[in-house]
């Protein structure tokens, strides 16, 4: 069972550690690391427990040290943690036979939902979740943070699009000259397309490099200064091989998009008139 202690509380005050005869008369728990590091506590040292201020008080003696499994609905909490026997924390919570919540493991091939539906009809006064259930339920407001990073990724796209549309144009009426000169020169419009068309492609890929290593520092400094922050191993930025493929697939996409237009709007226009623009 575990017990949240919230930092703004003061922590359990350390004690001595106990000589090994005496360390079996008090309750063992379990604490966790950062309060461990807090405290200076290391196993057999006993601490002053108690549910708030004014309660009363009992000693325990810490029989292990832990480090809680990374949980983003509970890194924002700023709470430490204790592992109590049942029967002690009912004992520190005078509450004996009570419980707030508890898991219940289910054999291979037992689905959760009928699982969930024969507990629920056994007794009154309690009720059944699929653990599924409960952590979409807790993952709302990620759910909301998806969809939000999504619209700013889509109106990404598309700015960048528009962007990289503008820059292969202005690029292209560079090359007007060029472009007459070939055509004067009997190479066909053909050609002339594929080259432009070639040459957008290749910037799209170097800007497909550029970005993908940009992502990558950027999350392995979110990473780094997050995980530091909040003192946990949770990661808060993966970049996977299905994003990185669907972003230079798209950046490509783009960039023929963009080179297509801009090479077709050239290569159909008049050389007589793109000399004497030139």
């Amino acid at each position: 069972m575990i017990s949240g202690l919230p930092q703004e509380a003061g922590p359990p005050v350390r004690r001595s550690a106990l000589p090994p005869s005496s360390l079996t008369a008090l309750p063992a728990i379990a604490i966790e690391r950062r309060l461990a590091e807090r405290l200076s506590a290391k196993i057999g040292d006993t601490i002053e427990a108690r549910l708030e201020a004014g309660k009363p008080e009992r000693r325990v003696v810490v029989a292990a040290i832990y480090q809680p499994t990374a949980d983003p609905t509970a890194i924002t909490k700023r709470e430490f943690f204790l592992r109590f026997h049942l029967a002690d924390l009912a004992v520190l919570l005078e509450a004996p036979d009570r419980v707030d919540r508890f898991g219940v493991g289910l054999e291979p091939g037992v689905r959760p939902d009928s699982a969930a539906g024969v507990l629920d009809q056994v007794a009154f006064g309690y009720r059944a979740y699929p653990s599924a259930e409960i952590a979409s339920e807790s993952s709302q407001t990620f759910k909301v943070v998806s969809r939000f990073h999504r619209a700013i990724a889509v109106i990404s796209v598309v700015a960048s699009a528009i962007f990289l549309l503008c820059i292969m144009l202005l690029k292209v009426e560079e090359r007007r000259r060029d472009a007459a000169v070939m055509r004067f020169t009997g190479i066909s419009r053909r050609t002339i397309f594929g080259a432009l068309l070639l040459e957008a492609v290749l910037v799209a890929g170097l800007g497909s490099v550029m970005g993908v290593g940009l992502a990558a520092a950027a999350s392995v400094v979110t990473n780094a200064y997050y995980q530091r922050f909040f003192d946990t191993a949770l990661v808060f930025s993966v970049i996977t091989g299905g994003i990185v493929r669907f972003s230079v697939l798209l950046s490509l996409g783009l960039g023929l998009a963009a080179g297509c237009a801009a090479a077709w709007r050239l290569v159909r226009t008049n050389p007589l008139i793109l000399w004497g623009r030139g």
